[in-house]
């Protein structure tokens, strides 16, 4: 089975965003910002992916990614 890839570094990267400025403008702790963005979750609330995409004017899918051959560390 594959797994779903982030990609918020790239988008961030793109819209030359900090961590700490997408922290405030989106309500969410920079921890839980900064483990989004290594691909250190399980979850991600809609209520904050779509903030996440209101900030940064993009569509989840930009931030999200399916690798059909990468491996599932959740097991």
């Amino acid at each position: 089975m594959g797994k779903i890839i982030l990609r918020l570094d790239r988008i961030m990267a793109d819209r030359k965003m900090s961590l700490n400025e997408l922290s405030e403008r989106v309500g969410v702790s920079n921890v839980n910002l900064s483990k989004m963005k290594t691909g250190k979750i399980s979850a991600i609330r809609f209520s904050t992916l779509e903030a996440i995409c209101e900030v940064l004017h993009c569509q989840p899918g930009d931030i999200l990614e399916y690798d059909p051959q990468a491996e599932n560390d959740s097991g």
